[in-house]
């Protein structure tokens, strides 16, 4: 039942933000579920990509997923997720933990000014799609002349860059790079936020996906019946997050989370080296 609140309490996460929600999956499988690093890391990448599949049902239903985009960000992902898993399974625990503990803050402090400047751009989740949504301007190509998105132009090579960075970064920390992601599309494309968070459900579903496939052909130990439960409570916190993202989403959450990230990585790296 612990591994069902944990996962419940990550979809929450998961869904309540538009990008960095997922980065409490591995801390609490390390420290509240005991799992050594390297099998955190795939236990997460399956929770957070399934729990993602869960909300990219709907943006997609919707019509809010701006595929193409998508597609040529993820298939770079997909490409890089497994090395980021190789690289994993050559590095030390410590290393692993100290530097997922500064990925951390990282994500924190991007949080951090996102609530202080973006407004109502803090209110935008993946559990609910906005019911205005559809007024975000579509995919609309910064880097070329025509304003395109074509698949030789410069903007592809953007999201190409864009997504074999969160691929590596997700195989080796187990995360769905939604604080990348989201950033990323809206700067190359153009596109609006609410587009953009929906878009990178995709994307986390399909790196996820390719990382955990990769964990486990690597042989990384896999305790299934955990990470079964562990997802359920993941799909079961997106759909609370439903109900409760009209209620608190916004700044307010944000400023929450990113100083229960900063204390997270504190007490990772006491609990490592002290």
């Amino acid at each position: 039942m612990l591994s069902v609140f944990f996962g419940v309490l990550i979809g929450l996460a998961l869904g309540l933000t538009g990008g960095g929600g997922s980065i409490f999956a591995v801390p609490l499988l390390i420290y509240g579920l005991g799992l050594p690093a390297p099998e955190a890391v795939a236990v997460s990448l399956g929770a957070v990509a399934l729990t993602a599949a869960f909300g990219a049902v709907e943006a997609g239903w919707r019509g809010l997923i701006e595929l193409r985009a998508g597609l040529i960000f993820a298939v770079a992902g997909v490409v890089s997720a497994p090395l980021g898993v190789q690289l994993g399974d050559r590095v030390s625990d410590t290393l692993i933990v100290s530097l997922f503990a500064a990925v951390m803050v990282v994500v924190a402090a991007r949080m951090f000014v996102s609530a202080r400047r973006a407004g109502d751009d803090t209110r935008v989740v993946r559990a609910r799609p906005a019911a205005n949504a559809h007024n975000d301007p579509g995919t609309v190509c910064h880097y070329s002349r025509d304003g395109r998105l074509r698949l030789n132009a410069p903007c592809s090579a953007a999201l190409v860059a864009a997504g074999l960075v969160v691929g590596v970064m997700s195989g080796f920390f187990g995360v769905g790079g939604g604080f990348l992601i989201v950033p990323a599309l809206m700067l190359i494309t153009e596109m609006g936020i609410h587009r953009a968070v929906s878009t990178s459900l995709l994307v986390i579903t399909l790196v996820g996906l390719s990382g955990l496939a990769s964990a486990v052909f690597a042989g990384r130990d896999m305790d299934w019946a955990l990470t079964a439960l562990f997802i359920l409570g993941g799909l079961i916190g997106m759909a609370g997050g439903r109900s409760l993202s009209r209620y608190l989403a916004g700044p307010a959450l944000q400023f929450i989370f990113a100083l229960a990230m900063i204390a997270i990585a504190v007490f990772m790296l006491v609990k490592t080296f002290l």
